[in-house]
Parts: C-alpha cells; structure tokens; sequence
C-alpha cells in the first residue's frame, strides 16, 4: 500500500467514533512488565481515563513484538495499531478528542518541551536502572523480563535486550554515567516539574493535559515499584506538591472508575499504591 493509501486508511479510522472493545497491549503485569513499560502504559491509560474514553488493558507475553515500532504499550483500534503516547495522542485528537486543544501557542510549545525533558530525564533514567545498574539487572530485570520464556530462548531474549539498551545509553552519552548521577539527574528534573506545578492542581492549572498524564505515569511508577534500592522513590518523595499531584490523579481518575485497574497494575511490583 502506497504512503498516500495508508495516509487516507488512517483518516478514514480516525473519523470513526471510539469503539468500546478498544485494547491496550502491555506485558503480562505481574511477572513480566518492567518499571519504564508500566510507566509508560499508565500514562496512556491515564491519559485515556482523562478523555474519557474506555479501554480494556490486555496482557501479553509477547506485546513488545507485537507493537509496530517494538515499544509498549500499544493500542488496537478496529484495523489500527498505534504505539506509544505521542502518536497515540494524535490518533485519538484526529478522533476529536484532545486535552489541549485550549492551551495557546507558546503553552504549548512549553508543554512539550516539559514532555520531552520527563522522556530524556525519567525514562531514559528508568531504563538505566533496569538494565545498566547490574545489581538490579540480575535481581529484577532480567528474571522479569524474560519469565514467560524457557530456557535458553529467556536468557538470550534478556542478555539481547541488555546489550540493546546499554548500546542505546553509550550512543546518548549516560554509560559512562554513575548511578549517583542518574539519581542526580532524576532530582533535577522532579525538582523542575514541582516548580513549574507550583500549587496548582495540575500542570496548566484547573484541567490536565498529556503532560500531567505522562508525568503522573512516570511519577506514580516510580513510587509504586521496589527496586533493589529505595534511592530513585526517595527523589520524587522530596517533592510535596508531586505526590499530592500523583494522589489527586490517582483519586480522580482511577480510583473513582475502577478501584482494581491501577492497583493490580503494580502487584508484585509494588510498595502500595497509597501516596498519603
């Protein structure tokens, strides 16, 4: 199919009304799913809840290979596959649904600048916990990433992934990083995103936008999954208006709607989901 075929498919999809048996694909989320991953799929999820659009989250041991660009999580939508939140954002504002259609011009060039620090900083520190600290890589990591397989496709399909990030890390310049400088980087960046929230309930004030999803996704994460130390939670713990941020999300969007959704999502991975 030609590129302009494709372009008019997609236009076509986007201007059908949202389906109630739509699905996201995330790993299997109690022995599988990775901390940047579950990041990731709660900020979509979120970011969903908030346009009040339905969902059903399925799990799947092979999700990241089925994804079109091999990242999760993914949704399904009548013959549409579309992965990761950005795109996923366009897709559903093609449909009519946006949460930033009210911002001006340079909010939102700030917003996405703000995103693109949350992606650079806190998911890029993420994934060098999992995979470039080897502490947590042999306790955490790669026994979770590769539990749905046998031997030795688990090893191989774990070390590959390993090899794939660390080789990621050294092209951004973050291997020759030491786990204190990431810790430091993640500081910096929970300390830009409270200062820019201020005392306001969300990120632009009274009404949440993809960055409040996106940072909340991350955030929540982060403060809902034991790692092997408690250093990376500790960080975002010294931000007040951040987990009050993360509790009134988690309130308004969750809680209220589906009590079980996002508590389940962390079991096994989890400290508790309360953040009072």
């Amino acid at each position: 199919m030609s590129l302009a075929a494709e372009a008019f498919v997609s236009q076509i999809a986007a201007a059908e009304p949202w389906p109630e048996n739509a699905a996201l694909y995330q790993p299997l989320k109690d022995d599988q799913i990775l901390l940047s991953d579950h990041a990731s799929s709660l900020a979509v999820q979120a970011y969903l809840r908030m346009c009040n659009l339905p969902v059903q989250v399925a799990c799947r041991a092979n999700a990241e290979y089925m994804s079109p660009s091999g990242k999760v999580p993914f949704i399904h939508i009548g013959n549409q596959v579309v992965s990761e939140l950005g795109p996923i954002v366009q897709f559903i504002k093609a449909k009519g649904h946006s949460l930033s259609d009210g911002l001006g011009e340079v909010q939102k060039a700030e917003m996405k600048a703000y995103m693109e620090l949350v992606n650079n900083m806190l998911l890029t520190a993420e994934l060098y916990i999992q995979w470039c600290d080897e502490n947590t890589a042999k306790e955490i990591t790669r026994p979770r990433f590769s539990s749905p397989y046998t031997w030795p496709l688990n090893h191989v399909l774990a070390y590959q992934k390993q090899w794939e990030v660390r080789r990621k890390m050294k092209a951004i310049g973050w291997a020759g990083k030491t786990l204190d400088q990431v810790y430091e980087d993640v500081s910096q960046c929970c300390q830009a995103l409270s200062q820019r929230l201020g005392t306001q309930p969300y990120f632009f004030n009274k009404q949440p936008t993809e960055l409040d999803a996106l940072v909340f996704g991350h955030l929540f994460t982060i403060l809902t999954t034991q790692l092997t130390s408690d250093e990376l939670g500790e960080k975002v713990k010294n931000y007040s208006n951040l987990l009050s941020f993360c509790r009134r999300i988690e309130q308004n969007y969750f809680e209220d709607h589906d009590k079980d959704s996002i508590t389940s999502s962390t079991s096994r991975l989890s400290k508790g989901s309360s953040l009072m």
